[in-house]
């Protein structure tokens, strides 16, 4: 390994690691105020962290007399970041109201299985989808079975419920950045997705919760992690990490957000997960292990 994929590797990783600690700030961030509350707030400061990097990054492309992209791309821009925004939403909502009914370890594996289900809808845009896909849907849903159906039969708990949807629309925003990430960038990609998180969170806030100022400064720790380090410096990393990186092996390093979620929550939380549960995290793992290892060159 060079010197450049180690410093990307570990890039990589450390956004992992900010991601795993970040389902204890978002379980322990639900103690104090509603889950449209934090997703408002977090990305609030998710904005605050970025715009900076944004504006010197323009002032620097000025100074070498670099041109901006032109009308047709402001219009992507905006149209991506809108849709990424909008999925992004949708999974926060769903996680952050299954926080508030699981385990920081089980939400961090279920969420890990946006990882399987990207090839799988992936299908719905004529990609090809080999058969070591369908063993790691196969391998996951056992696993899942183990770790959701905790008592032997098939009474999923409300909380496993809302994170299997979070996953679910976490691979369709995989998909979504996926299509406009190349046509714009990065980083202002992120910038307009947080605003739109921001303004649907505020909305559904000011409906269906009445926050006082008590409460989101109780909270203030969980939403600066959740927002400064998750959102902004997370998916930031992410962005610089991925660059010239093989996509199969940085997945593979991003995928360790889920055992870091374990870690984090039996660390921090003291929570602890039963044989069963952890074998149901031993096969989840192995299967987005599988999903993302390189097929056989024929």
């Amino acid at each position: 390994m060079n010197k450049y994929t180690l410093r990307q590797s570990m890039i990589l990783f450390m956004a992992a690691a900010i991601w795993g600690v970040a389902f204890v700030a978002q379980s322990v961030g639900m103690d104090y105020v509603g889950p449209y509350t934090f997703i408002a707030a977090r990305n609030v400061i998710a904005l605050l962290v970025l715009l900076p990097w944004v504006v010197l990054t323009d002032r620097n492309r000025r100074k070498k007399g670099e041109q901006g992209r032109q009308k047709e791309d402001h219009r992507s821009l905006l149209t991506g970041g809108i849709c990424c925004g909008i999925c992004l939403f949708a999974a926060s909502t769903l996680q952050q109201f299954g926080m508030k009914y699981t385990t920081v370890g089980k939400a961090g594996f279920i969420t890990a299985m946006y990882l399987v289900l990207v090839p799988i809808f992936g299908i719905f845009l004529k990609k090809k989808t080999g058969v070591r896909v369908w063993i790691a849907v196969a391998v996951a849903s056992a696993g899942l079975y183990l770790l959701c159906i905790t008592k032997g039969d098939f009474d999923l708990q409300r909380g496993d419920i809302y994170i299997l949807g979070c996953a679910a629309v976490f691979a369709l925003h995989i998909l979504v950045v996926d299509h406009f990430s190349p046509l714009v960038d990065g980083v202002k990609l992120s910038c307009v997705q947080f605003v739109t998180n921001a303004v649907l969170g505020t909305v559904m806030m000011l409906l269906f919760e009445k926050p006082g100022i008590a409460d989101v400064s109780a909270a203030w720790l969980p939403i600066l992690y959740a927002g400064a380090l998750s959102s902004g410096v997370g998916y930031t990393f992410q962005i610089i990490g991925q660059k010239g990186m093989n996509p199969t092996a940085a997945s593979l390093i991003l995928s360790l957000e889920s055992v870091i979620s374990v870690l984090a929550g039996w660390l921090l939380l003291h929570q602890t997960l039963t044989v069963r549960e952890l074998s149901g995290c031993a096969l989840a793992f192995a299967a987005i292990i599988l999903v993302q290892l390189p097929a056989k060159e024929t």
